[in-house]
């Protein structure tokens, strides 16, 4: 199986802590879907696997006319092997919900919708700079849960300036009330170059410290282990069944075509992204210039990679998969954290262990191999 991402660069406005590539303009919008549409075209036949997942993401592509979306969708089951039950994942942001909307993206073939709600708090959503008040997010999660679609997931962020573990159950309590089958909840990092970022070098907000941050999270796998959630990435959480196939083939490290602006591709040897400028991206197709950048990894970036994606998840790195034995040069490492308690080597994995998850990319990181690290192969 592979899959398909289809990066929209468009947004309403700009969000405090964001720095995926959108733009608030649309200047050039048709410019640039009509770009994405010849990509497509020309890219058909860099994978022959039949697709499993399509991802619309962005950006904002609920900004987007159904007729939009499904250019997209119909254009993908022309190029390329699309399996009959596909998961076909939608992000929306709340201001964009109606029971129009839903009715033609289930219509057209959405299977799956993202909602950036990200807090139920009014003044939350507007430090953030979100576009949906409060009262978007709660209706729009009504509507999407009676419009029938086979799942749905909604974001939630922690970790946010003074924010209080009171205040972070709060925000839990109201969205398992809500009935979601698939939770994505992250902690606010600082991003470079972006508004955030900004702020906290000016004094004007605070990042908590790292023992309130790594309570809130204690208090999430807490609450959605309660609930009956898989705690299926350290930033995902669903229901039997509503796991992300789109998200979880990333971490498996299944090749996947990228198409827009900044969009990336893997596959399985070589990376590649595109340039992260609409006008640029848009001008390529009509000049023949080279639109994107690639490298082929090496064993060691490979391995790391495995390491790093697969410890993220419940299933843990398979250690068979990794090209350079990763454990073998630094065994030192591995009984460190398995004698702490943060780690588990069980049936040919390395797997993390609820204490071990606080600590995900430093473990990884600690595992890394080098280009010199070469010898056997696990």
């Amino acid at each position: 199986m592979s899959g398909i991402y289809i990066h929209i660069p468009f947004c309403k406005q700009a969000c405090t802590y964001c720095d995926f590539h959108f733009s608030t303009s649309l200047k050039g919008r048709e410019a640039v879907l009509n770009a994405m549409h010849r990509e497509v075209e020309t890219r058909s036949g860099e994978i022959s696997n039949p697709i499993g997942t399509i991802y619309l993401g962005g950006g904002t592509p609920s900004l987007l006319q159904p007729e939009e979306v499904a250019a997209f969708i119909v254009q993908a089951k022309q190029h390329f092997s699309v399996e009959p039950n596909a998961e076909v994942t939608l992000e929306a942001n709340p201001d964009d919900i109606t029971p129009d909307r839903l009715a033609a993206w289930k219509e057209l073939g959405i299977t799956r919708i993202s909602l950036g709600t990200q807090s139920f708090r009014e003044d939350r959503l507007k430090w953030m700079g979100r576009a949906h008040d409060a009262g978007q997010a709660l209706h729009s999660i009504d509507l999407i849960a009676k419009a029938g679609f086979a799942s749905w997931t909604i974001d939630l962020i922690y970790g946010l300036p003074q924010m209080t573990l009171a205040e972070w159950d709060e925000q839990l309590t109201i969205a398992l009330d809500h009935g979601m089958p698939h939770l994505s909840a992250y902690c606010l990092t600082v991003e470079p170059r972006t508004a955030l970022a900004h702020q906290v070098a000016k004094g004007i907000s605070t990042m908590p410290a790292d023992d309130d941050q790594s309570a809130q999270f204690d208090r999430l796998m807490e609450r959605m282990e309660t609930a009956g959630f898989d705690h299926y990435e350290i930033s995902n959480f669903g229901r039997p069944g509503h796991h992300s196939r789109h998200n979880s083939a990333y971490w498996e490290g299944v090749p996947y075509l990228g198409i827009g602006p900044s969009a990336h591709s893997f596959d399985g040897r070589r990376r590649r992204w595109n340039v992260a400028n609409n006008a640029r991206y848009a001008a390529a197709f009509a000049t023949a210039e080279r639109y994107w950048e690639e490298e082929v990894l090496t064993p060691a970036q490979r391995t790391n990679e495995a390491l790093l994606t697969g410890l993220r998840t419940s299933a843990g790195a398979v250690i068979v998969r990794l090209e350079i034995d990763a454990l073998a040069r630094n065994s030192s490492v591995v009984d460190k954290y398995v004698s702490s308690g943060h780690l588990l080597l069980r049936d040919g994995r390395l797997v993390l262990t609820k204490a071990g998850r606080h600590f995900a990319d430093r473990i990884a990181a600690e595992l890394f191999v080098t280009e010199d690290d070469r010898g056997d192969h696990a």
